[in-house]
């Protein structure tokens, strides 16, 4: 720990925090960071260590009190006083002119009410106190009038500021969505996937289940949600008029407001609006079903009043769904990277929202239960949020006789494999590590940082090694020796070598490594290490009972059954087997450190440029990072060298340009180890 003077401590703690925050912004809301993930850490434990000694210069902007403690026993109740009410729905333009109808009526207007335009932003709605100008208390929607305090989660989002920019009520509650941007959506299931986890269904459901998390935080998921205010139940300052203002307010305070936002003269204005973002939904990076159109000024709003449950100002324009009748013609079974078998409608192709479709998920067996999908049938279909094909509904009045209830099969159909289904768990899966169809996945996992840490071992070279046939099961990689791995395009014996080298390094890890690295679902990095520390050795681990894995604490029960399924599995036990022949060995109790690398990069600036064989450019980047050299994104005065691999950019040209020295991948690695 850094010893300072308070003086010392109090200009570092504001320059760390300005700093973090800035970082944090960077990473996760306009996804271009400047920093690796290695020094925000850094930056963010020296944080922690000047406030551990001097907790009362704490900010209450700090980045450390984003990660706080989570409920032990479910979420308090908030009670407001003023609940947040819903709105009601108009379904076409008709019923959009009769609610202009009704607000002049009820106002005794012959002209034209101004209204505010907002797009609905698909997401879950949350309430915001602040006290003096600091976020004190969050809360779901809840049923309007009674919501879960979810404080602890809602700090971890980004977009909320801790402390307003400018002067405020000294009590103020900002209402608001909170959303799941299209771009984490898709990092976020990625990142499942390759985990073993079944992917989130659509945005929304993302963005309200994580609100609502208890146990086993995900915080990179919160990061990634977005806070949009679009109006306060209590703090209104005197002098804001109207809705415009009132945005324009939140906007200055610091918060995200309604994107797109307009103001309409009248009904027809309106309208136009709606059909102008309803054509723009599909290219925005967030979900909306419609729009909402406010009266604009309150103190019109305050004429018109509310009803129990809705405001009589406001209303919801929804978007019409886009859907079509087709037949189901097929049912085909397609088995994930993570073994879980999925079932897919094949359709006779029908046109919907903009495109052609002819398959459709049917996700899994309780889904088509629920539904009763049958090959034959004629369904309903939509693309959920104009984009996943969906089918709706079946229109049995159309179905002909003879047709039976679908059944999933009982064997994987890549392997043959029995499949399980936990009591938990509505996904059926494939648990053989030998099934080819999640091979390239359990490879990927096995050389992870959380598992074995192979270096070297990146997606082209798996790829490579599956294509060649010289890779076919999991325990195959281990059985590599230079001469197969030189056979590979584009890679010399050097290179063969270093990888051989990386293997044969990686056999000496943990007992909890490597349990993570046999891909088991649901056993990450966490359990992995719980299950190592109640157990002596494998055997004991192997021939654990369901009762024993549950009693353990950390173990549930969808755990406990996938732990115990994968070891009941005979191609398992032989693979296992397998990897211990071939030299996997840990000592107990012992944590394998990976030893230093010598600082032979030390004091050097590196820029990468175009692809590279066998090795992610962020693999390179690690590469250079824990031997002292530093690597930029942009080409300057100040850069040694551009390391260039194939396809190179324009920061080639500019190398050139400067007369920056350009290398190749194996100069850099000359480079390193002279």
């Amino acid at each position: 720990m850094s010893k300072v003077n308070r003086r010392q401590a109090q200009k570092k703690i504001k320059d760390l925090t300005k700093d973090l925050n800035r970082h944090s912004r960077l990473y996760y809301l306009d996804d271009s960071p400047e920093i690796s993930d290695a020094e925000y850490d850094r930056l963010f434990r020296e944080l922690l260590d000047i406030e551990s000694q001097f907790p009362d210069l704490c900010l209450n902007d700090s980045p450390t009190l984003r990660v706080g403690a989570s409920p032990e026993n479910g979420f308090d109740t908030v009670r407001r006083q003023i609940p947040m009410l819903s709105l009601d729905n108009a379904k076409n333009a008709d019923e959009m002119r009769s609610f202009d109808e009704r607000i002049r009526r009820n106002l005794d207007r012959d002209h034209s009410i101004v209204l505010m335009g907002e797009p609905k932003l698909d997401g879950a709605g949350v309430e915001l106190i602040y006290v003096e100008g600091s976020f004190e208390i969050g809360s779901t929607r809840g049923d309007g009038r009674v919501g879960e305090n979810v404080t602890s989660n809602l700090i971890n989002i980004l977009s909320i500021p801790l402390v307003l920019d400018g002067p405020a009520p000294s009590r103020l509650a900002v209402r608001g969505e909170v959303i799941l941007p299209l771009r984490a959506f898709d990092r976020l299931n990625s990142i499942r996937e390759k985990k073993g986890k079944d992917a989130f269904v659509n945005p929304r459901n993302a963005a309200a289940g994580a609100l609502r998390m208890l146990n086993d935080i995900d915080r990179d998921r919160l990061r990634s949600l977005e806070f949009h205010a679009y109006g306060l139940g209590e703090g209104l300052p005197e002098q804001i008029v109207d809705q415009q203002g009132l945005l324009e307010q939140l906007a200055l305070w610091g918060f995200k407001t309604s994107p797109g936002y307009a103001l309409c003269k009248n009904v027809e204005e309106a309208i136009q609006y709606h059909k102008a973002r309803e054509k723009e939904r599909g290219e925005l990076g967030y979900e909306i079903d419609g729009s909402v159109f406010k009266v604009n000024e309150f103190r019109l709003q305050r004429d018109l009043g509310e009803l129990s449950r809705m405001p009589r100002w406001a209303i919801a324009f929804k978007f019409q769904p886009q859907q079509e009748t087709t037949i189901i013609e097929d049912i085909f079974v397609s088995v994930g990277r993570t073994g879980a078998l999925t079932p897919v409608a094949r359709l006779r192709p029908v046109f919907v929202g903009g495109v052609t479709i002819s398959n459709a998920s049917l996700h899994n067996q309780d889904e088509i239960d629920r539904k009763d999908v049958r090959i034959g049938d004629t369904v309903v279909v939509q693309r959920a949020g104009d984009v996943i094909p969906q089918i709706v509904s079946v229109v049995k009045a159309k179905r002909e006789k003879g047709t039976t209830r679908y059944k999933l099969p009982t064997s994987c159909p890549s392997c043959g494999s029995d499949v399980v289904r936990s009591d938990e768990e509505a996904v059926v899966r494939c648990v053989n590590i030998e099934c080819s169809a999640q091979l390239r996945n359990n490879i990927l996992h096995l050389a992870g940082r959380a598992a074995l840490d192979i270096e070297g071992l990146g997606e082209k070279l798996v790829d490579q090694l599956i294509s060649k046939g010289l890779v076919t099961k999991l325990s195959d990689v281990f059985a590599l020796d230079v001469d197969a791995l030189e056979s590979l395009p584009r890679m010399g014996r050097k290179s063969a070598g270093n990888l051989f080298a990386s293997l044969s390094r990686s056999k000496k890890t943990t007992f909890a490594r490597f349990i993570s690295s046999l891909g088991i679902s649901d056993v990450g990095e966490g359990v992995a290490q719980i299950l190592a520390n109640k157990f002596e050795d494998l055997s004991l681990l192997i021939d654990a009972d369901l009762d024993s894995l549950i009693q353990i604490d950390g173990i549930g029960q969808t755990i406990a059954e996938s732990v115990r399924n994968f070891f009941r599995n005979p191609r398992n036990l032989k693979e296992v087997e397998k990897l211990r022949e071939l030299g996997i060995r840990w000592e107990e109790g012992v944590e394998t450190q990976k030893s230093p690398k010598k600082q032979t990069l030390k004091g050097q600036i590196f820029v990468l440029t175009g692809s590279f064989d066998g090795i992610s450019r962020g693999e390179l980047k690690a590469f250079i990072e824990e031997r002292g050299g530093k690597v930029t994104s942009s080409v300057s005065k100040k850069t040694d060298f551009l390391v260039a691999g194939d396809s190179p950019g324009q920061k080639l040209k500019k190398s050139e340009e400067l007369g920056i020295k350009v290398i190749g991948q194996e100069a850099l690695l000359l480079l390193a180890d002279p």
